[in-house]
């Protein structure tokens, strides 16, 4: 293997290390955001308990002040009452006493109330506060925890970003002008040859570019994906492993009438190797197209009126290969722009399946035929 193949898959080791931490760096602020929201929530809950104790406090000295005062008036009339000269000023003047003193009563049923509440107010107060001391405790040894993490990821980022400038300065200028425009755009700058395809982008080498990558004695590119090659002896496919696929269980085969169906497409535009899923749905159907490699989803989800086969005719082209996958379109919306990494190793595996029974029958179909011995 040539000394610049060697450096590049160290290289792609260290790029995919370091974007793995950078996204786990970059995700600490939202993951605090979360945290302080948790928080905020609790202590809102503690006010509005504190302020409807406070609320029934006020309520109580406010009917205090009340009675004092509806008192203070009884008083009075009361004392002018023993001046009055007639039975009519007499009469008026009880009966303001008595509105009073009813109103006294009044005021003093409203005390009650609000210290029969007294105590749910109180117990309330003291729940939310434990509740809160706790959660902050909890709260400050996650983001402590999150401090901590983050620290480390930043140490570590540190270490793979001098391996890779180090890294950078062993390669040559267009070996590595190369691989890292691809990885810009196709997250991958390498990609292995096996079984003489490529794993990048699945096409299949001519029998000549395949020996000479074998070879390992210059940069060879994809013609497909762009991504430079390099060639592992051990991942090579030995004559026994294609026995075992061909003699072993079938690949199922997805049923023709599913109101689901996935395609591969290796030549979809600028996007080149792509999933598509299809889901008809009430007389319409739905299209979404990923990313092969990494899943992400590539534009939005396109709506059309009829069967998938007959509103997207257009990707239904001789180098589309049916897949099997089935989900609920409610759980590939809940997917958001990526199917998860459980979902899209299924579909590579069943490509992968695909390809090698394409390879096997390819093989046997001369032996089958050749004509019986007379």
């Amino acid at each position: 293997m040539l000394p610049d193949i060697e450096k590049l898959l160290e290289l792609q080791i260290a790029d995919k290390e370091i974007r793995k931490l950078q996204d786990e760096v970059a995700a600490l602020p939202k993951r605090v955001a979360v945290i302080e929201q948790k928080l905020a929530g609790t202590k809102a809950h503690l006010e509005k308990a504190r302020n409807a104790a406070k609320g029934d406090e006020a309520n109580r000295k406010k009917f205090e002040a009340n009675i004092k005062d509806l008192q203070g008036k009884i008083s009075k009339y009361r004392d002018q009452s023993l001046d009055v000269k007639t039975n009519d000023q007499y009469k008026a003047l009880q009966h303001e006493i008595q509105f009073a003193e009813q109103e006294i009563r009044l005021n003093e049923d409203r005390i009650l109330e609000v210290m029969v509440n007294v105590d749910a107010r109180e117990k309330d107060v003291k729940a939310a506060e434990a509740e809160l001391r706790a959660e902050t405790a909890a709260i400050e040894r996650e983001k402590e925890e999150a401090r901590r993490v983050t620290a480390e990821d930043q140490k570590k980022l540190a270490e793979w970003n001098a391996k890779r400038d180090a890294l950078r300065r062993e390669i040559s200028e267009d070996t590595l002008r190369q691989y890292e425009r691809v990885a810009k755009f196709r997250g991958t700058g390498l990609a292995e040859v096996r079984d003489q395809k490529c794993m990048g982008c699945q096409v299949m080498l001519r029998p000549q570019t395949y020996n000479e990558v074998r070879n390992g004695e210059k940069i060879m590119v994809c013609e497909s994906c762009s991504r430079v090659y390099y060639f592992n002896p051990a991942n090579e496919v030995k004559p026994e492993q294609e026995v075992v696929t061909v003699t072993g269980r079938k690949r199922a085969r997805p049923k023709a009438d599913a109101p689901q169906a996935w395609f591969y497409r290796p030549d979809y535009g600028e996007e080149g190797e792509v999933l598509l899923a299809f889901v008809n749905n009430g007389g319409n159907s739905s299209r979404r197209i990923y990313e092969l490699h990494t899943g992400r989803q590539v534009g939005g989800v396109l709506l059309r009126e009829g069967t998938y086969r007959l509103a997207f005719p257009e990707d239904m082209t001789d180098s589309a290969l049916r897949l099997n996958g089935h989900w609920d379109e409610k759980e590939i919306d809940e997917w958001g722009s990526e199917i998860p990494s459980n979902a899209l190793d299924l579909l590579q595996k069943d490509l992968l399946a695909i390809r090698r029974e394409h390879k096997a029958h390819k093989h046997a179909t001369p032996a089958a035929e050749q004509p019986a011995a007379s």
